[in-house]
């Protein structure tokens, strides 16, 4: 019984640890896993969302991807962005009515950005801070 216990609390203690660093995150940073990329600067993933810059180093043509959670992307609009989302909103109305581009592909959930991910070379996405999504590769962000 007491074994049982001790396992009981340090599986609590691992959920705790695995929640506090996920709230350090707002979110995490996925790219397909043939992607060279170890990690990518706050500047350089705002000018792939707002489609500034279109190509990976390898010449990959950038695919983002974006979750419908609003919450996620209003946290990864002012931390990536500096902005508010609705100010990215307006960008991209701006951008759209201009007849420039069009915004990343959107997908509802944290799943369907890492399938997005996983099935193109290009794709880069983010998901929430406790998504596990298997098949693709996590990038560190650098401020």
């Amino acid at each position: 019984m007491g074994a049982v216990r001790i396992r009981i609390l340090l599986a609590s203690i691992a959920l705790a640890a695995a929640l506090s660093a996920a709230a350090d995150e707002p979110f995490r940073v996925i790219v397909n896993p043939g992607n060279a990329a170890a990690g990518i600067s706050l500047h350089e993933l705002s000018q792939l969302f707002l489609k500034k810059k279109t190509r990976w180093p390898s010449g990959e043509v950038v695919q983002p991807v974006e979750p419908g959670d609003e919450r996620l992307r209003a946290r990864f609009a002012e931390k990536v962005h500096r902005k508010s989302l609705n100010a990215v909103k307006a960008y991209w109305n701006q951008v759209i009515f201009s007849g420039r581009d069009v915004p990343p592909v959107e997908k509802p959930s944290d799943d369907d950005v890492a399938a997005y991910v996983r099935a193109n070379a290009g794709a880069v996405g983010y998901v929430s801070p406790l998504a596990t999504p298997a098949g693709v590769k996590t990038l560190a962000v650098k401020d």
